[in-house]
């Protein structure tokens, strides 16, 4: 009975924790996961130990849920760009191409990427340090990018039954192959490239989508 009184007459939460979440991503984008301490978290957040350990069970906590809202954010950006009718999907793959360039848009609470590398993709970068040991980030890190490959598949497939990509062709395939171009813009971004070599790749890699064969 005493825990039920004190649980109900416990203060509410006086932060706002998406504007908490967003704040400790920009810190893992920017020092990773494992470069990156409860303190950097508690500086960057304006939290202290005690409450980030309350909320959020600590610094993997922070990590998971961060992820959580990443995933959240980025389920929305490819279908608003991709969805659409037949007519004018292969334009939309074109373009989403072409802002792949720039790297994922950060939460709009969160000042703008300060290079290409903080623009990368939370979930690649967390994916790529610690997937391999850690089921519940290799988890989130695939929910990612399956958001992203079958809103693609789905717009390559509006583009067969328009006429502009080659019926034969395998969307699923082609939305894998361009999942690794669009990823892999943020490696070649990380290292110096200019947005112009980038947005030649992303040319390049539009180019390459099979067409319809003519007889």
């Amino acid at each position: 009975m005493g825990r039920l009184y004190l649980r109900c007459m416990a203060r509410p939460r006086s932060f706002d924790p998406d504007h908490v979440l967003h704040a400790a991503e920009r810190q893992f984008r920017t020092s990773g996961y494992n470069g990156t301490s409860v303190d950097d978290i508690s500086a960057a957040t304006g939290l202290g130990r005690g409450s980030l350990y309350a909320a959020f069970d600590g610094k993997h906590g922070v990590l998971l849920q961060a992820m959580a809202g990443y995933f959240a954010r980025l389920a929305q950006g490819p279908r608003k760009m991709l969805d659409g009718p037949d007519e004018g999907a292969l334009e939309r793959l074109h373009a989403y191409l072409l802002r792949a360039v720039h790297g994922v848009p950060l939460a709009p609470d969160v000042p703008p990427a300060p290079d290409r590398t903080a623009a990368a993709c939370f979930a690649a970068k967390m994916a790529l340090e610690i997937g391999a040991s850690d089921p519940e980030v290799k988890r989130l890190a695939n929910d990612c990018f399956s958001v992203v490959r079958t809103a693609v598949a789905d717009c390559l497939r509006a583009a067969q039954r328009n006429g502009d990509i080659d019926p034969d062709a395998d969307p699923d395939d082609l939305a894998y192959l361009l999942l690794t171009i669009i990823r892999g813009s943020d490696v070649v971004g990380a290292y110096g490239h200019t947005p112009d070599r980038l947005t030649s790749i992303a040319e390049s890699a539009f180019a390459l989508l099979p067409r319809p064969r003519h007889p």
